[in-house]
């Protein structure tokens, strides 16, 4: 059956693997999320590396909030799940509550990007800006990357929905919202590393 009549009549049960194209869409996005994932280890290692060269700037295990970072942690982690519950959703051809799935995803996201900006002017104000040593550059570079892959994700999502308003959910469209979905469980794996490695480790030194 092509994609056209799918698009025309009732959706299969996983209409984002329903066409070879769409098949082939998540088969490339694994690959990219695989290079994604080196460019990543590689600022975990420059961080790993430079997190104790300081000089007159703060420690980390004085800097941190951890109360704060708990919470946008909560957050993403929570938006997640926001995100299963839209493909769930798809999968039962429930189109208006992906939308609201997907809106609410949309909202998390924001409130974490907040958080992180709100994060990120304080530490400045307490004199911890990119210059300040080789721990303040790696830890703005790959915290603030994870950051704008947040903010791509957020932009991303908006655009699909605005997309299923003018198309519909068709085989075409779901598999956007698909990887979406995986790309949103990807940015939160990367960042419950982030916790891990850049916040705890740097609390307890």
């Amino acid at each position: 059956m092509s994609a056209h009549q799918h698009a025309e009549g009732h959706l299969p049960h996983e209409p984002e693997k329903a066409t070879l194209e769409g098949r082939n869409k998540i088969l490339g996005f694994w690959i990219f999320l695989g290079a994604e994932t080196v460019l990543f280890g590689t600022l975990f290692s420059a961080f790993i590396a430079l997190r104790h060269q300081v000089l007159d700037g703060p420690h980390p295990s004085h800097l941190f909030e951890l109360p704060m970072i708990f919470a946008a942690t909560m957050i993403l982690l929570t938006s997640s799940l926001m995100s299963v519950f839209a493909v769930q959703a798809m999968h039962n051809n429930k189109v208006k509550a992906m939308i609201g799935w997907l809106l609410v995803t949309i909202l998390l996201g924001l409130a974490f990007l907040g958080l992180e900006i709100t994060e990120f002017n304080t530490y400045v104000s307490e004199g911890h800006n990119m210059k300040t040593s080789a721990f303040s550059s790696s830890f703005y570079t790959l915290v603030g990357f994870h950051g704008a892959h947040v903010a791509f994700g957020v932009l991303w999502i908006g655009l699909l929905i605005t997309q299923i308003f003018k198309k519909g959910l068709t085989v075409v469209t779901a598999p956007k919202i698909y990887l979406s979905a995986i790309y949103w469980h990807f940015i939160d794996v990367v960042w419950v590393f982030i916790f891990t490695v850049v916040y705890l480790m740097g609390k307890v030194g």
